[in-house]
């Protein structure tokens, strides 16, 4: 008896081992694109909320990314008002969608759910879910470096048998850029399995040997119904069926086994740095961390290079030692690049204002306050800053006061890059489709251009227009390199024989633009007022390219970053690669110079990298 009893004993040690946790069943919505121009994304998520309301089963939903088309404010108050129709908690993360094109940077996603990463605990299995980007530039798949550490924090908490639940809007594979950092991390607790969208279909992965599941998009796409799945944790399994509306949940189409295993000791893939070895005409000075992502230019003075990160804080670093000088501490991410004129510099902020600072102690000389996040780069020209925002304005300030000159309040989308100066012009793109040209002097409308397509992801925003005989030349997502007729704002003429996408650049003497292809490659275009063809074009092992990165000549020699972390050289006349330098894996911003021979880039992980040149 006393044997048999030790031996029922011993069986419920067993199962409550195995079994952690007590079964359950939550929803798994992904890619609900709130922002439809004919309502149907809208119809689509409303039809699912009210199906999850009349299933009691349901414990809780969760929601991994691109919950919106565009990241408007608009879009994000609409999605929340009918997320709100939901008798059971939701959690929810942004996806590229939402982030990308947002005319908060981001910001507002968190502020109107009121979080942008989650850790809950349901019958013994930890939820832990964080965005991801790119942010308000076009790149591949970024998990953003405050996340991470946020991550790091996390875990830290948990007991590593502690099983967990990971949530992403991308896969974490080669789509993220930093799909390692995630992958290496979970790989140190009990993961049970990953859970993301983006793809819009439903698919079973295994990251590096850890279970994952890519969930189909909320959207009917040419079906009658939208659709999102059934997930059913039981003792030993994760089940996912898809469910239609209303109308039926379908037979299981994957499922996770939850019984607990030890990861092997497999080497896999990693990003190598090893090509720095081979450029010894390269050398780095230094290379500075932030705390959070950098998606901007650095300025740089004669002692400092200065920069905004994510969590809104402007940051000074010692050109020599590469220690940090000075910090401001703004309200909002900063995504603009600063600018410099004497002592001061200028830079905005998504807390809605523009900051002027002394550059050499980061003292507060004059704010300026938008109606909204400013997301925009300055231009310091003839003691005048120009600059857009996200408040449907574009304004010329005082340099010396920050006092408002004029503003101009005909814009229907953010701005979100750098304007130029030309015979009286000021010209910049907005995300409502257009490019715009007004009298620096008056702010009054010049004129405003469009490449013909409804599609606000279309617009010229993110390439920062060159200029050469009174002919405006930009790159845009459509793909097209486009020539404007300065003065009337008339296409002269148009050209995707490259394929390019929103990186240019001219060369000193204004005869060559220079362009990044999006097929592993180079291109150069003469100028003129008179349709163009390719000059030539060569594949310096770039790889697939979207990234806005401006080509910038110094000395007779091109530069430009990557999507990998990669900064090249090429010199334009005998069309070779000088070099190439790794700083890290994530988009590089347009790089900038200091003294001859100085080059600093910063990257979208939070790198500053600060190379002697040695021709």
């Amino acid at each position: 008896m006393k044997k048999r009893l030790l031996f029922l004993l011993f069986i419920c040690v067993v199962n409550l081992t195995q079994a952690q946790w007590s079964p359950f069943r939550f929803a798994f919505i992904s890619d609900t694109h709130i922002g439809s121009p004919n309502g149907s994304a809208e119809e689509d998520l409303r039809r699912t909320v009210a199906d999850i309301n009349s299933m009691p089963e349901i414990a809780f939903v969760v929601l991994t990314g691109d919950i919106t088309e565009l990241g408007t404010d608009k879009e994000i108050k609409l999605a929340k008002e009918i997320l709100s129709e939901l008798k059971v908690p939701y959690y929810i993360l942004a996806g590229n969608h939402d982030t990308g094109w947002s005319e908060s940077g981001g910001v507002s996603f968190g502020k109107i759910f009121g979080y942008d990463k989650f850790s809950f605990n349901f019958n013994g299995i930890q939820f832990l879910g964080c965005a991801s980007g790119p942010y308000v530039r076009m790149s591949d798949g970024h998990i953003p470096r405050d996340a991470v550490n946020w991550l790091d924090k996390e875990l830290k908490k948990l007991d590593p048998k502690q099983p967990i639940v990971f949530l992403n809007h991308y896969p974490l594979d080669k789509d993220l850029d930093n799909w390692y950092e995630a992958v290496d991390r979970l790989k140190q607790h009990r993961t049970l399995a990953v859970l993301s969208g983006h793809w819009h279909t439903n698919r079973r992965l295994d990251y590096e040997e850890i279970p994952a599941v890519v969930g189909r998009s909320n959207l009917r796409a040419k079906a009658a119904y939208g659709g999102y799945n059934i997930v059913e944790v039981r003792s030993d399994s994760m089940i996912f069926a898809e469910r239609t509306p209303g109308i039926e949940t379908k037979k299981p189409w994957t499922g996770v086994d939850l019984s607990e295993k030890k990861f092997s000791n497999k080497k896999y893939p990693r990003p190598i740095y090893t090509m720095n070895d081979s450029f010894p005409s390269v050398k780095q000075r230094w290379v500075y961390a932030s705390e959070a992502n950098i998606i901007s230019t650095p300025a740089i003075t004669q002692q400092l290079v200065i920069v905004g990160n994510s969590l809104g804080t402007i940051e000074a670093i010692d050109k020599t030692s590469g220690k940090r000088k000075w910090k401001y501490q703004t309200k909002g991410s900063v995504y603009s690049s600063p600018a410099i004129h004497q002592n001061k510099v200028v830079v905005a902020s998504g807390d809605g204002t523009i900051y002027c600072l002394n550059h050499t102690n980061g003292k507060l000389i004059w704010q300026f306050k938008a109606d909204a996040a400013v997301l925009g780069s300055p231009l310091i020209y003839d003691n005048k800053v120009y600059i857009g925002g996200s408040d449907h304005h574009f304004r010329c300030l005082d340099l010396a006061t920050g006092k408002q000159k004029w503003s101009f309040s005909g814009l229907e989308g953010p701005v979100v890059s750098s304007p130029v100066f030309s015979n009286g012009k000021i010209i910049f793109g907005s995300w409502d489709r257009h490019l715009y040209a007004l009298d620096a002097f008056s702010g009054a409308l010049s004129w405003k251009w469009n490449n013909g397509s409804m599609v606000r992801n279309f617009a010229p925003a993110s390439c920062i227009p060159v200029v050469q005989d009174d002919i405006v030349y930009i790159v845009a997502p459509d793909r097209y390199l486009s020539a404007i007729d300065m003065q009337t704002g008339t296409t002269l003429w148009r050209t995707k024989e490259a394929t390019v996408r929103e990186s240019i650049g001219i060369s000193a003497d204004g005869k060559w633009l220079y362009t990044k292809t999006m097929t592993d490659g180079f291109a150069v275009f003469p100028t003129g007022r008179s349709p163009q063809s390719l000059a030539w074009k060569k594949d310096f092992g770039i790889g697939y390219e979207h990234v806005p990165s401006m080509p910038v000549e110094k000395e007779g020699k091109v530069y430009f970053g990557t999507k990998n972390g990669i900064i090249y050289a090429i010199d334009p006349y005998t069309r070779e690669k000088l070099w190439r330098y790794k700083i890290d894996n994530s988009m590089v911003n347009t790089v900038n110079f200091g003294n001859t021979n100085e080059l600093v880039a910063s990257t979208m992980d939070g790198k500053i990298a600060f190379l002697d040149l040695q021709y």
